[in-house]
């Protein structure tokens, strides 16, 4: 599992999903809107929506699934392998409920369990987990935000 996850407001276009996809190299996003999360956006969504005429006017409210297809944190990875199965989809979320807002903390998708199949010992497996090498979420919130101000200023 992932923790932390790739989300984009509803107004996000198309083209800034799939490079949001595409950089992180998953397969769903969720969409947020103050803080909830209004529905998931994947890459089966954004080629539905690349047949569109209007594909380069439409925003992630127009093309989302709604709802979140959530697990708890303690359910068994074949469990979780399972119920995407059943359920024909890619990702399962693990949310977090805090006073009164329901928001992604981790994420478990098909990339994960075949990196696990694949791992020849824990470090294959270093960066996933709650245990993972990552960014504090204050140092992430910083980069994005600098980042922001310098598209806002034009370079």
């Amino acid at each position: 599992m992932t923790v932390g996850v790739v989300t984009c407001p509803p107004e996000a276009s198309v083209q800034a999903m799939a490079q949001l996809l595409l950089d992180s190299g998953l397969d769903d996003l969720i969409i947020l809107d103050d803080g909830h999360a209004l529905g998931v956006v994947g890459q089966d969504d954004l080629v539905k929506a690349f047949a569109r005429q209007d594909v380069h006017t439409l925003h992630a409210s127009d093309i989302l699934r709604e709802g979140v297809p959530q697990v708890p944190p303690d359910i068994p990875l074949t469990v979780a392998a399972q119920i995407m199965r059943d359920q024909g989809i890619r990702t399962l979320f693990l949310m977090h409920h805090a006073n009164g807002i329901e928001y992604p903390a981790a994420m478990l998708c098909y990339t994960h369990l075949l990196r696990l199949l694949a791992a020849q010992g824990p470090d294959d497996l270093r960066d996933l987990g709650i245990r993972a090498d990552r960014q504090a979420p204050l140092e992430r919130f910083f980069q994005k935000r600098d980042a922001a101000r310098r598209e806002n200023l034009g370079g």
